[in-house]
């Protein structure tokens, strides 16, 4: 008498969607075989594809007829046993050995001779066939999807997918929590720790009601899909949702991570005021304090290297202590500052520049259409090389990346332009102002002031041979060569650079100087 075994397969793939339930399978397995008087020895269930090898119960039903406590097997379908090669040939190698002696479908006739090994050869291989055509027509489908700016994946924490259009939209209950958790974090002031737990009094948690992953926070901080692009296999592509945050800020994320991104130990109420505010000029490594007692009595808090670094030997011994290190903070702070003089000029300056602006204005416009011009066209050789196999996909997707960033970027400055205008004048006469005040912080007698300023204007902060040193952004930098110089600032090319600085989003001063 030949034993059987029922087996029952059901993928949760979209493609399978419309096959009998597993539950349904045994239900029309177990009849079958009762009218036909089949001896069902066990049953093999499993919600798995068959697209590619590597069913574990398939395997192990296999493994259990080559030992012989089988001869038969009873399936729905020959489609449900293999939709891949290699599973296929080793039902009907079996079949070929006499391991198998009868295979049993409701709906596909079979017998163990030559013209039924080869009916169900082509059974098996109508299934793969019916696999592979559907896959492309899903691929097709995808790629049309990504040419409307469509992504085909789940949708990122802010967002939900739009079940009845098919697309991705803001999720109103997370959307401003996530825009705020990111401009937060673009600030600078915040690890990935830190951002965790503001995240989490958000109420931004995990399906668990856990705080995020780390890792999961870092994707979130890396990800284009929040400035209107998302990556597809690699490769980005521009987005028809809706952005959460400007492609500006969402640079300052990148430069906040790169900087802070890493999770720091808690350190414990020391009272430390310059503790995280800068890295070795030597090794790169972080700044440590320590607290020294005098045989006086007198307490010194002194800064240092913490030669953490395995690879560069660090020769910067030197402790700093840190009332000379706040004399160095506020002078760096006085070194940007704009005294009153030059604030009235700057001002009257500004004033005049208001009334001349709308000329150059457009030029700058124009100029940011032909740069825009100028990487489409870019864009169009670099697919047209990799078509003709000059580059490889690798390469082809790392420039094009790069590209479709540098676009976005232009597009940002020109739609902001052309909706506030000349809004530069205001945040010139705001700079203007806060340079003017930071002087006044240099005089505090309070550190803390003078060393959040220094963080928020500038970079690379770092200590060597006892000096404080930091990179000053634009426009802060013009302004800290020209104070170094020690001349009127109508009398030097740093002054004009000052005024010029706001050239990226502020048309009318680059143009009007260039006249």
């Amino acid at each position: 008498m030949i034993k059987y075994f029922i087996y029952c397969r059901k993928s949760s793939e979209d493609e399978e969607r419309q096959v009998l339930s597993i539950e349904a399978q045994l239900t029309e397995l177990r009849e079958f075989a009762k009218q036909n008087n089949l001896f069902v020895e066990k049953e093999f269930y499993e919600s798995k594809t068959a697209k590619e090898p590597g069913r574990e119960v398939f395997n192990e039903m296999l493994g259990e007829i080559e030992k012989g406590n089988a001869q038969g097997i009873l399936a729905w379908n020959p489609d449900r046993l293999a939709r891949n090669s290699i599973d296929g040939g080793r039902v009907i190698y079996l079949v070929d050995t006499l391991k198998i002696q009868s295979l049993k479908f409701p709906t596909f006739w079979f017998e163990a001779t030559p013209q039924g090994k080869f009916m169900l050869s082509v059974a098996f291989g109508q299934a793969k066939y019916y696999t592979d055509n559907l896959r492309e027509n899903i691929l097709r489908g995808i790629r049309q999807k990504i040419r409307r700016g469509e992504l085909s994946a789940k949708a990122p924490l802010g967002y939900f997918n739009e079940p009845r259009l098919r697309t991705i939209e803001p999720d109103k209950k997370t959307f401003g929590k996530v825009k705020e958790a990111l401009g937060a974090f673009a600030t600078g002031q915040y690890t990935l720790t830190a951002i965790q737990r503001k995240m989490f009094s958000l109420g931004l948690v995990s399906k668990t009601g856990k705080p995020l992953h780390l890792a999961s926070i870092e994707h979130i901080l890396k990800n284009p899909f929040y400035y209107g692009h998302f990556q597809y296999r690699g490769e980005v592509h521009v987005g028809s949702h809706k952005p959460m945050i400007a492609k500006r800020l969402f640079d300052q994320i990148q430069t906040a991570l790169v900087q802070n991104g890493k999770p720091r130990k808690k350190r414990g109420p020391k009272n430390f005021q310059f503790l995280g505010f800068a890295t070795c000029g030597v090794c790169g490594y972080a700044i440590t304090a320590e607290r020294h007692i005098k045989k006086s009595g007198l307490k010194f808090i002194y800064y240092r290297c913490t030669h953490k670094s395995k690879t560069i030997k660090c020769s910067e011994n030197r402790f700093l202590r840190e009332d000379v290190l706040t004399e160095q903070v506020k002078n760096l702070c006085q070194k940007v500052s704009l005294p009153d003089e030059w604030r009235e000029k700057f001002l009257a300056k500004l004033e005049n520049e208001n009334k001349e602006s709308r000329h150059s204005s457009d030029l700058f416009a124009q100029n940011l259409r032909d740069q825009i011009s100028a990487i489409k066209t870019r864009l169009e050789r670099l697919t047209d090389a990799y078509l003709g196999e000059a580059l490889e996909l690798g390469e082809y997707q790392e420039k094009k990346n790069v590209l479709m960033a540098e676009k976005k970027t232009f597009e940002e400055k020109l739609s902001d332009f052309e909706r506030k205008g000349n809004h530069w004048l205001e945040l010139m006469r705001n700079w203007i102002t806060e340079a003017n005040q930071a002087e006044n912080l240099s005089k505090q007698e309070n550190p803390s002031g003078a060393r959040d300023f220094l963080v928020s204007i500038g970079s690379n902060r770092r200590l060597s041979a006892g000096m404080l040193l930091a990179d000053f952004k634009t426009p802060w930098n013009f302004l800290a060569e020209t104070n170094a110089e020690g001349r009127s600032p109508e009398a030097t090319s740093s002054a004009n650079q000052i005024w010029w600085t706001y050239g990226e989003s502020n048309p009318g001063l680059g143009n009007a100087n260039a006249a």
